[in-house]
């Protein structure tokens, strides 16, 4: 747990944006679309369906304002969200899996992901064995991002 905030405080230290717990912020090696691309094919490599890749920056043009390059990847696996939503309903609100790419800064990319296992036991009920898998794809994200690392 300290080893969480440490790395919470770090972020936000080297970004200027705090978060909350339940999001893993992740610096990537490489710049953003190699980013993006690692996260999207190791998460279609480990059984993953990506149901939206939305460009935030491209929506925030359209509306004629900017934003860095963002990208709000929605994915998940039916396996492991079927049965949460079959437990509760409400708790679809939850699901897809999300993990954003955004550029903090041109040599400062990051992979923020939200687990939303503790919400869900909290707020919906959910046992915590039946979300603890979601948890494990802060180490897909990880692998990603050191593919290929001298």
């Amino acid at each position: 747990m300290t080893t969480e905030a440490t790395q919470i405080n770090a972020s936000a230290a080297s970004t200027g944006h705090a978060h909350p717990a339940s999001v893993t912020s992740l610096r990537s090696p490489v710049d953003f679309y190699a980013t993006l691309t690692r996260v999207i094919d190791t998460l279609k490599q480990h059984g993953m369906t990506i149901f939206a890749d939305i460009d935030q920056s491209a929506a925030a043009a359209s509306a004629g304002t900017s934003l860095r390059p963002t990208r709000l990847v929605l994915f998940g696996n039916p396996k492991g969200g079927t049965p949460v939503m079959a437990a509760n309903p409400h708790a679809g609100l939850e699901l897809p899996l999300k993990v954003m790419v955004w550029a903090a800064s041109a040599d400062d990319v990051r992979v923020d992901f939200l687990n939303p296992g503790p919400s869900l036991s909290a707020l919906y009920g959910i046992d915590s064995a039946q979300v603890a898998g979601f948890g494990g794809v802060v180490k897909l994200l990880e692998a990603a991002l050191t593919k290929g690392a001298d």
